[in-house]
């Protein structure tokens, strides 16, 4: 009857351990499963954002070349001006004298 038990006992005690091995083995493929899915969302949502920096970037970069060119007309129309009141200044001390 020993015989018989043994012979038997470690076939069934292989069984369980496999299957219990299969189920765990399938979880852990879910949970990789649901992992990879959410790495990706999370890779999509900073691909996202990160072009949103990117045009941020570009509209900065617009955006500091025309204040560039708005400073360059300012300092043209002041140097316009400076000359101006420069002249009207010698002609008005001509006037003066």
């Amino acid at each position: 009857m020993k015989r018989l038990l043994r012979k038997f006992l470690l076939p069934i005690l292989a069984v369980f351990t496999l299957s219990a091995c299969a189920d765990l083995s399938k979880e852990v493929e879910k949970k990789l499963n649901e992992l990879q899915d959410k790495s990706e969302s999370l890779d999509s949502l900073i691909n996202k954002e990160f072009d949103k920096v990117l045009t941020l970037d570009s509209i900065i970069n617009t955006e500091g070349e025309k204040v560039k060119k708005l400073d360059s007309i300012i300092n043209k129309t002041s140097s316009k001006l400076d000359s101006i009141s420069k002249e009207k200044v010698k002609i008005f001390e001509k006037i003066t004298k």
